[in-house]
């Protein structure tokens, strides 16, 4: 099968094709699990923390990606849940213990640093952790669904908003403007007020909603229950935490920030972004119900991803 081999730590901004298209063969099914034909696999920007070392494969070279949409081609011995030709998703979660909280167990492998992904032909996961796709969205559609929008979905619950609070969501790339639409589905009295970078995602936010948009250092109209950060960087955790009502909470939707601005925090007052019991939490991973839970939900709104397609190579 083609793959796309990561087989170094590398910068991108001296390496600019860190993968290489390899010819290897298709990985066989172990009892228990299904082997995938893989139709689309959405990319993250967990690839780049992966690439860079920020989150290093345990292995090298790695196959990556997690957002991963295909057809069973093949069951192995004592798979109950799946048959072949259905079509699955696998997400950032390639296997765990199960619990409640596998997202949090020493137990988690992650689909595409820990076990090879999606940038393949094919791929081979447990029956467990293959999930069914609503019919509703096409293959494209459905791929950034296992990541960005599951793991939205999870920082959306954990920002513990009422019907009818005030919601920021810092960045609008692949997992904002799922979030956007779930929030409005979820909580339909809520106003969401969107901070980005540029223009293009401001105007994007608005055409989905949004009841302001603004630069990522903005001032909105009021202050917010609870903001979701996206972004990769320090500076928007301090404008989030600035832009907080009494008692609200930033939640850090990133399983890595980056160096760059790190120093920024030292600019942290005490007073002005965490005084009046502001609380910060972060998103570690997804759980298998995560993902269960969202899908029925994106499926019932139904959220429409904006995509743009690649082959392989």
């Amino acid at each position: 099968m083609r793959a796309m081999y990561l087989n170094e730590i590398t910068e991108l901004t001296g390496n600019s094709t860190p993968l290489q298209l390899v010819e290897v063969p298709a990985p066989t099914v172990k009892e228990g699990e299904v082997l995938i034909r893989i139709a689309a696999c959405g990319v993250c920007h967990t690839e780049l923390d992966e690439i860079e070392g920020r989150t290093p494969p345990a292995m090298l070279p790695i196959i990556p990606g997690h957002e991963v949409i295909g057809y069973i081609e093949q069951i192995g011995a004592k798979v109950t849940m799946h048959k072949v030709g259905d079509r699955v998703g696998v997400g950032w979660i390639f296997t765990a213990d199960g619990s409640e909280f596998e997202n949090l167990s020493g137990s988690f492998v992650a689909t595409g640093r820990d076990a090879n992904g999606g940038y393949a032909e094919f791929m081979a996961v447990g029956q467990n952790y293959a999930y069914s796709i609503p019919k509703v969205f096409s293959d494209a559609e459905a791929a950034p669904l296992l990541c960005a929008g599951a793991v939205g979905y999870r920082a959306l619950r954990l920002a513990g908003i009422k019907d009818g609070d005030a919601l920021g969501l810092t960045g609008f790339g692949g997992s904002g403007h799922l979030v956007i639409q779930l929030a409005r589905h979820l909580y339909p009295h809520t106003e969401v007020f969107v901070f980005a970078r540029s223009s293009t995602e401001q105007d994007f936010a608005l055409d989905l909603g949004a009841a302001w948009a603004g630069d990522i250092e903005a001032k909105p109209p009021q202050q917010l229950r609870a903001v979701i950060d996206t972004t990769p960087a320090w500076r928007p955790v301090l404008a989030s935490l600035r832009n907080l009502e009494p008692g609200g909470r930033l939640v850090i939707n990133a399983i890595r920030k980056e160096s760059a601005d790190r120093t920024v925090m030292a600019e942290i007052d005490y007073a002005e972004h965490l005084w009046m019991e502001k609380e910060l939490k972060s998103v570690a991973n997804v759980t298998g119900d995560d993902i269960r839970e969202f899908l029925r939900v994106a499926a019932e709104i139904p959220l429409r991803p904006t995509v743009r397609t690649y082959p392989l190579e």
